[in-house]
């Protein structure tokens, strides 16, 4: 069964993002939020973002509050940030793979990839 998860790691500390804000964006069409959820202690959503018959091929975006969580560990950085909300738009092309989106992040740069 296919399923889509994601999981941040703070690349400028060296540890899990914990208690991130994640909005997922269904972009086909009309544009939707689908879900809005916190990283846990690992970085990690407690359970899939999409799985089952509501992981549907289509276009998404995961929206992920950076620069709170960085203002939140008490970084100092300039007004208006250089990351702050990181919109990472992809599409699922096969509902029936797991899709996983993680990210990686600092108050200066960001990456991402298509994880197992």
């Amino acid at each position: 069964m296919g399923r889509l998860t994601t999981h941040v790691l703070d690349t400028a500390h060296g540890k899990p993002g914990t208690d991130i804000r994640v909005e997922l964006w269904s972009v086909a069409g009309e544009r939707r939020l689908l879900r809005d959820v916190k990283t846990n202690h690992d970085g990690r959503c407690d359970k899939p973002l999409l799985e089952g018959d509501d992981f549907q091929a289509g276009e998404y975006e995961l929206v992920f509050h950076a620069g709170d969580y960085f203002a939140a560990q008490g970084v100092e950085v300039p007004t208006p940030r250089f990351v702050d909300r990181v919109v990472l738009r992809f599409g699922i092309a096969e509902p029936d793979q797991h899709y996983h989106v993680p990210l990686l992040v600092s108050p200066w740069s960001y990456s991402t990839y298509r994880g197992s």
